[in-house]
């Protein structure tokens, strides 16, 4: 096990970025698996809605309810050993400024130092309103599962030069609307690089190249244990430790050195 470490905050994440230090983000969704992942040294944990396809067995993110994540976000505030948690905010919870401030509200009260919304430049109000209110917010641009229905599926995005440039003008907009953290998804490694230069703000990946100030995955995913067709971007490190703690550690580590994500996880274009 890991030593007890300082608890991650968000200045925390701020100094590994300016120090061009790597970090891990995890997702975790119950108290064993938050004390397992923050004790291996992640630094943030994720109570992602993916918990609808890999705990709820949904074929989409879309079901997962406010209620869901925060009893998920309680249970792993009562295992988490100094980790900086973060919720997401599930499909619809956010759709009107007065939506997002209850429920962000009620996801912070169950343990969650920061907040995850997916969308573009109509969030800019949510995002300053939380911000004004105490509320730290992740935005998450790129490949968002909410919006799976209008993308027709999970689809690779930014990688014709209008969309690379809306996404970065995307991530700045929302760092000046108060987002304290941007997270990418399944876009080109060079647009992840341009935006994690773009915006003082930490830029988390997955599916977005190694050059990101932090990488992100799926707990199941890093296990080797999800069902189905499995993405580009994941890597299951279990194969290669044989325990879930060397498993997680190993990813930690692969980060840090930067040898995670390979070229082999890697969207270039």
């Amino acid at each position: 096990m890991g030593k007890q470490r300082m608890a991650v905050t968000i200045k925390t994440l701020r100094d590994l970025k300016a120090e061009g230090t790597p970090f891990t983000a995890l997702t975790a969704y119950d108290a064993t698996y938050a004390k397992t992942v923050s004790q291996a040294g992640v630094e943030v944990i994720l109570i992602g809605d993916s918990l609808g396809m890999v705990l709820q067995g949904h074929d989409s993110t879309l079901p997962v309810t406010t209620a869901d994540i925060v009893y998920h976000t309680r249970s792993v505030a009562a295992g988490n050993a100094g980790a900086l948690i973060m919720a997401d905010m599930p499909f619809m919870s956010y759709g009107t400024v007065s939506d997002a401030l209850t429920n962000a509200g009620e996801l912070m009260r169950a343990g969650a130092h920061m907040v995850k919304l997916e969308g573009t430049e109509w969030m800019a109000e949510t995002v300053t309103a939380l911000s004004e209110r105490g509320v730290p917010v992740c935005a998450h641009l790129g490949l968002t599962p909410q919006f799976v229905n209008k993308f027709g599926g999970y689809r690779i995005q930014g990688r014709a030069e209008a969309q690379a440039k809306a996404i970065i003008k995307q991530a700045q907009l929302m760092e000046s609307a108060g987002a304290d953290v941007i997270l990418l998804e399944c876009v080109p490694a060079p647009l992840a690089n341009e935006v994690t230069k773009a915006v003082k703000a930490p830029v988390i990946g997955i599916g977005a190249g190694n050059g990101t100030d932090g990488q992100v995955l799926v707990l199941h995913d890093l296990l080797g244990v999800t069902h189905g067709r499995k993405p580009r971007f994941v890597k299951d490190f279990l194969a290669e430790t044989g325990s879930i703690q060397g498993a997680i550690e190993a990813y930690v580590a692969a980060v840090k050195n930067r040898s995670f994500p390979a070229q082999e996880h890697t969207f270039d274009s």
